[in-house]
C-alpha cells in the first residue's frame, strides 16, 4: 500500500504540493513545551555522548582503512564525505537483482507461513551484515513480553553492539475462500443466468504468476462477509463526490449493489460511502482508461505478450475506512497483544464488497448496463436486473511478525528509525518487494561500513513491518506499543514502499524534510544517464506513445507540475501512525507511474519478478537508485552534528496552507477570521529565522572548540577524558544523579601533569576543554529543539469524527484516504461540517498552537 499508487489518481482535494523553500504543511493544538528532569538528563548525557564521538573519531588509530597518528585530525566534513562515498559504492544491482528474485517468487500473504519465514530471514540477513551472534534460542518475542519490551526500549540506554529481534503482535484479520465468493447475473425469476470466474488466468509465460494463481483467492481485506442482491448502479470512482452527483440526480442507492472502478480515493471510502447511502454491495474493478496510453485499443498486447495490463488481472486489498484510523480494528490506539481487550470495529465495512478483473467487469456494463462506459455517460445507470454477490471470508485473530534491527549510536537516546513493510497481496515484486530489495541494499551498505569501524552518531533502527497491506497494521501496532518511547526518541522516520513500478521518481516528506531530500536526491546518480542525478528523475516518462483517456489526463494533469515538488504525505504506508499520530518528521519515496508506462498490476498475481524485470526496472537500476538516497537521507540525519531538519521551510510553507483553505471555501460566510492564525504563523518564522542562526553559531562554535581540543598537548589526558564518558554513556539517573558534576568533579581531580584543572572545570569558563562541552551542549539544545518541532502538532483531542489522527497540519484526507489535506481539522470545518462556529474553534486550535510552537523555538 504506498501514497503513489493506482487509488491516489488525482484528486488532491484542499492541500497542495508546492515547490521547495517558502511554501505549505499544517497545524495542532496547543502544546506546552519545557525542559523537565527527563529533558535534561538527556541533554547531558547527550552533550557528552557527542563530546566522545568527535574525540574518538578525531584521534582513533583508524577508520575504514585510514591509517592516522595523533598529530592527524580529519575534518568533519571530510569523514563524513568518506562515509557516504563508502556506502554508495556498495548497493548494487546485481546484488538487488538476486535478492528480488528470492523475494518476489512466493506470495506473503500477512499471516501466512511463508510471511512468517520471510521473517526468519530478514532477521537472518540482520544478523549477518551488522555482525550479530545467532543465540541458541530465536529471538522471536511476543509483543508485550519482557523480551519484546526490553528489546526497543534497551536500544537508547544499555545496548552497546548491534541487535535484532522478531516482535509478534496479534491483530484480527481476514481471509478469503475462493470457493464461497459469488458475482452473478439473476433473469427475472432470480435464476442466474451468467456467473463470473473471480480468478486470473495464470498465463503460464509467467511462471510464477502461472504456479500461484490460486495461492491468495481475490477478496478484500476487512471485507465484510455475507451475501448481497440488488440492481447494479455504476458510481464512476465512488468518491465523496460521485456519490453526491448520483443523489443529486435523483438516483435512489438504497438496496443496490454498486460498481466502481479503482482510482482517485483508497478502496475503503468506496465502500464507506457506498454504505452510507444504503447500498447493500460494492464490486471494485480495474479500468483499462486509467492506463494512459498503453492499452489494447491503442494497440498493444495484454501481459505476458505486450506491457498492456491482463485483462483477468484483480486488484486485492484492504478496504478499511483508513481515514478513521489504522492499525487493528478491535485495538484502536493501543497494541494488539495476544491477551488484549478488543473492541467493537469502527472503521470496517458492513457491507460486502469484492475485487473484479477488467474481463469479468466489461461483461457486466455489456449485458446490464448498456455498454463500456466512456467518460461519465454511464455514471448513475441502473441495471433491469439484479446482480447476487457472496462474499465468504474468515476472520480471526492472527499473528504477524516485525522484524527488527538496532544500531546504537554514540548518542544512544537520539534515533533514525527506516522501514519497509514486507506482506504483499500475493507475490507483490513491486510492492512491497522493490521496497524490501532497496532497504536489503541499505541493510548491507550500512552493515559493510559497520564491518569496516563505523558507529553511527545517533542511534539507528530498522524494521521490516508486517500486514500493512490490511491497513498498516504492523507499524501501528509497534507505533501504539512505544508511542512514548518513540516521541522521546525518535529524530525522522524514512519510510519506502514501493520504491519501483514505473519511470517517474517522486517523493513525499514533511516540510523540514524537504531541503535534505532535494540535496541528498541531487548527489545520487541518475539510474540510466549518466549526466542527470536522482532529483531529475522526477521528469522521467514511460517509453510508450498513444492516445489516453480525457477524463485520465485531467486527473494526471492536477497530480502533475512544471516543477519539481515535495508535497504533504496522506496516507496509505507506514509513515502514518509515526507522522500523524506521534508527530515524527517522515518522508517516503519510490518511482511510480506515469501515462506512458506498463501498467502496473496492483495487487495482482501480475505483479510479479517477470513483470518487473521485463517493464519496471530492467537491469534493476531504479532499485539502486533509491537505496543510494534511502542511505544518504538516513546517514545524514544520523552524523550530522545539527540535525538536518528545516523548521523554516516549514514554517513558511503554513502560510500556503492557509491560503489553500481560503481557496477551498464555497461559502465565503463560513470562513473565520484568520488573521490571528496568520500573525501566528509569522512569529513562527521570526523564531524559526532566529533557530536558523543559533544552529549555525552552535555549529561553528562547535568546531573551533573541537580544533583547540584537537591541539591539546596531552593526549593521554584526552584519552582519559574519552573513556570516562565511554563508561558513563549508559550510567541511569538513579546512579548519577546529576552527569555533569560526575564528569566535571572527576576531572577536576586528575593531577597538573595528566591534564589542567584549568582546561576542565566548567565553573572557571576557562580552557578548551570547557569550551568544548559547552559547545557540545548548545548543539544539543538544537537538536532536541528540531527533533520536537514536528512534535508541535500533536493534539491530544485530535481531529473532528476522527480522533486518532492528531496531527492537525497534515492528515488522509476525510474523503480521500491516500491523498492529503493540510490543515484539515479547519479545512473539514468549512468544506464538509460547513460549520463557523466550529471553524472558529479550529482556526483558534491552530493559533494558539503555532503561538506555542514559535515559544518553544525560542533561543
Amino acid at each position: 500500500m504506498n501514497t503513489e499508487k493506482s487509488e491516489k489518481g488525482g484528486f488532491y482535494q484542499p492541500s497542495t504540493s508546492k515547490e521547495l523553500l517558502p511554501h505549505p504543511p499544517g497545524l495542532v493544538q496547543a502544546r506546552r513545551y519545557s525542559t523537565g528532569p527527563i529533558f535534561r538528563k538527556f541533554l547531558v548525557l547527550g552533550s557528552f555522548s557527542l563530546v566522545f564521538f568527535l574525540l574518538y573519531n578525531t584521534h582513533s588509530i583508524s577508520f575504514l582503512g585510514l591509517k592516522k597518528d595523533k598529530k592527524y585530525s580529519e575534518s568533519y566534513d571530510s569523514y563524513i564525505k568518506r562515509i557516504e562515498e563508502g556506502y554508495l559504492a556498495v548497493p548494487s544491482a546485481e546484488s538487488a537483482l538476486a535478492a528480488s528474485r528470492d523475494y518476489a517468487t512466493h506470495p506473503h500473504l500477512a499471516g501466512a507461513v511463508e510471511d512468517f519465514q520471510d521473517a526468519k530471514d530478514i532477521l537472518a540477513l540482520f544478523q549477518s551484515e551488522f555482525g550479530i551472534s545467532t543465540p541458541t534460542t530465536e529471538p522471536i518475542y511476543p509483543a508485550g513480553s519482557p523480551e519484546s519490551r526490553e528489546a526497543t526500549l534497551s536500544t537508547t540506554s544499555k545496548l552497546s553492539k548491534p541487535a535484532a529481534w522478531v516482535d509478534i503482535y496479534y491483530p484480527v484479520m481476514n481471509t478469503g475462500n475462493a470457493d464461497g465468493m459469488v458475482v452473478e447475473l439473476l433473469s427475472e425469476s432470480d435464476q442466474p443466468i451468467w456467473k463470473a470466474d473471480l480468478v486470473e488466468d495464470g498465463d503460464p509465460r509467467d511462471e510464477t504468476a502461472a504456479k500461484y494463481k490460486h495461492s491468495v483467492p481475490p477478496f478484500h481485506g476487512f471485507s465484510a462477509a455475507g451475501e448481497a442482491i440488488g440492481q447494479l448502479v455504476y458510481a464512476n470512482y465512488g468518491t465523496h463526490d460521485d456519490y453526491n452527483k448520483l443523489i443529486g440526480a435523483g438516483v435512489d442507492l438504497k438496496g443496490k449493489i454498486i460498481l466502481a472502478r479503482y482510482g482517485a480515493n483508497f478502496r475503503g471510502l468506496k465502500v464507506q460511502g457506498a454504505a452510507e447511502h444504503g447500498a447493500v454491495g460494492v464490486l471494485i474493478y480495474s479500468d483499462p482508461r486509467d492506463d494512459g496510453s498503453v492499452t489494447f485499443e491503442n494497440g498493444y498486447e495484454p501481459y505476458p505478450a505486450g506491457p498492456a495490463r491482463n485483462p483477468t488481472s484483480i486488484q486485492r486489498g484492504s478496504v478499511m475506512y483508513l481515514s478513521i484510523y489504522a492499525g487493528d480494528p478491535t485495538t484502536p490506539g493501543y497494541p494488539a497483544y495476544e491477551n488484549a481487550t478488543r473492541v467493537e470495529p469502527t472503521n470496517i465495512p458492513n457491507i460486502p464488497s469484492l475485487p473484479l478483473s477488467w474481463a469479468n467487469a466489461k461483461l457486466l456494463f455489456e449485458e446490464e448496463l448498456g455498454g463500456v462506459p466512456e467518460g461519465t455517460k454511464l455514471n448513475g445507470r441502473v441495471g433491469s436486473r439484479k446482480v447476487r454477490m457472496v462474499n465468504d471470508v474468515d476472520a480471526k485473530v492472527t499473528p504477524i511478525w516485525n522484524t527488527m534491527v538496532a544500531i546504537p549510536g554514540h548518542i544512544k537516546d537520539e534515533v533514525v528509525l527506516l522501514g519497509c513493510h514486507r506482506d504483499a497481496w500475493v507475490m507483490g515484486a513491486a510492492d512491497p518487494t522493490s521496497g524490501t530489495v532497496s532497504l536489503h541494499e541499505v541493510v548491507r551498505g550500512l552493515g559493510a561500513l559497520y564491518k569496516r569501524g563505523w558507529k553511527p552518531l545517533r542511534t539507528i533502527v530498522i524494521a521490516s513491518w508486517d500486514a500493512e497491506e490490511y491497513g498498516l497494521v504492523g507499524s501501528t501496532e509497534w507505533g501504539e506499543d512505544f508511542a512514548d518511547w518513540i516521541q522521546e526518541h525518535v529524530v525522522s522516520y524514512v519510510n519506502v514502499d514501493v520504491s519501483v513500478s514505473g519511470s517517474r521518481w517522486s517523493t513525499s516528506a514533511s516540510p523540514s524534510l524537504a531541503h535534505l531530500i532535494q540535496r541528498s536526491a541531487r548527489d545520487v546518480p541518475h539510474p540510466t544517464d549518466a549526466q542527470k542525478t536522482l532529483w531529475d528523475a522526477h521528469f522521467d516518462i514511460g517509453p510508450y506513445e498513444g492516445p489516453v483517456d480525457a477524463e485520465f489526463a485531467r486527473m494526471w494533469d492536477k497530480m502533475t507540475s512544471d516543477e519539481p515538488r515535495i508535497g504533504p504525505l496522506g496516507s496509505g504506508s507506514d509513515y502514518t501512525v509515526f507522522l500523524q499520530r506521534l508527530g515524527v518528521a517522515s518522508s517516503d519515496q519510490g518511482f511510480g507511474n506515469t501515462p506512458t508506462d506498463a501498467p502496473y498490476h496492483y495487487h495482482s498475481i501480475y505483479d510479479s519478478q517477470m513483470w518487473q524485470e521485463v517493464y519496471a526496472d530492467p537491469g534493476f537500476y531504479k532499485h539502486v537508485a533509491v537505496a543510494q538516497n534511502l542511505g544518504l537521507l538516513t546517514l545524514r540525519l544520523t552524523d550530522s552534528l545539527i540535525l538536518p531538519l528545516n523548521t523554516t521551510q516549514y514554517a513558511l510553507e503554513l502560510d500556503s496552507y492557509v491560503d489553500t483553505v481560503i481557496k477551498s471555501t464555497y461559502r465565503e460566510e463560513i470562513l473565520p477570521d484568520l488573521f490571528p492564525l496568520r500573525r501566528a504563523i509569522a512569529k513562527l518564522q521570526d523564531a524559526s529565522f532566529k533557530l536558523d542562526e543559533e544552529k549555525a553559531a552552535a555549529e561553528k562554535a562547535f568546531h573551533k572548540a573541537l580544533k583547540k581540543i584537537s591541539r591539546a598537548r596531552n593526549p593521554r589526558a584526552i584519552r582519559r577524558i574519552i573513556q570516562w564518558i565511554k563508561e558513563h554513556l549508559g550510567i541511569s539517573a538513579p546512579e548519577v544523579q546529576d552527569l555533569r558534576f560526575g564528569a566535571f568533579k572527576w576531572m577536576s581531580s586528575m593531577t597538573e601533569s595528566s591534564f589542567s584543572e584549568a582546561h576542565i572545570c566548567e565553573s572557571r569558563g576557562k580552557g578548551p576543554l570547557s569550551d568544548f562541552i559547552r559547545a557540545a551542549k548548545r548543539v544539543r539544545t538544537a537538536n532536541q529543539k528540531l527533533m520536537a518541532f514536528e512534535r508541535g502538532f500533536i493534539s491530544e483531542d485530535g481531529i473532528k469524527d476522527r480522533e486518532w489522527y492528531r496531527h492537525l497540519g497534515v492528515a488522509p484526507g476525510k474523503h480521500l484516504g491516500y491523498a492529503p489535506t493540510t490543515l484539515p481539522g479547519l479545512t473539514e470545518a468549512i468544506v464538509y461540517d460547513e460549520d463557523r462556529e466550529l471553524a472558529e474553534h479550529e482556526a483558534a486550535r491552530l493559533t494558539a498552537l503555532i503561538e506555542n510552537l514559535a515559544d518553544f523555538l525560542e533561543v
